[in-house]
């Protein structure tokens, strides 16, 4: 009897540590990626200065849009423009959102 419940046990204990080992390498793997990211940016940046120029002109202008998207008033604005276009046809509003987004 105290033979099946330490196997029990043991397989328990051993599906548990079998769990956080396959954790604990997709964290690894999840790093080793940040990290190689990383070494290729310091790469970039270093060979081309003026990227960095860009790319933080580019980080400022998407905060600016970001921040006009997101504005309540921008939110009531977008939702009664919305409300109030005409579609026309059998077009939904979903198929004119798509057709007016592809470019």
């Amino acid at each position: 009897m105290e033979d099946s419940t330490s196997a029990d046990e043991l397989r328990e204990d051993t599906l548990q540590l079998k769990k956080d080992l396959e954790k604990i390498i997709e964290n690894m793997e999840d790093m080793s990626v940040q990290l190689t990211w990383m070494a290729y940016d310091m790469v970039v940046l270093r060979t081309c200065p003026e990227l960095r120029e860009s790319l933080k002109k580019l980080e400022d202008e998407y905060l600016k849009c970001k921040s006009v998207i997101c504005s309540p008033a921008a939110k009531t604005n977008l939702e009664e423009l919305s409300a109030t276009m005409d579609y026309g046809g059998t077009e939904t509003k979903t198929d004119y959102v798509v057709q007016k987004n592809d470019f």
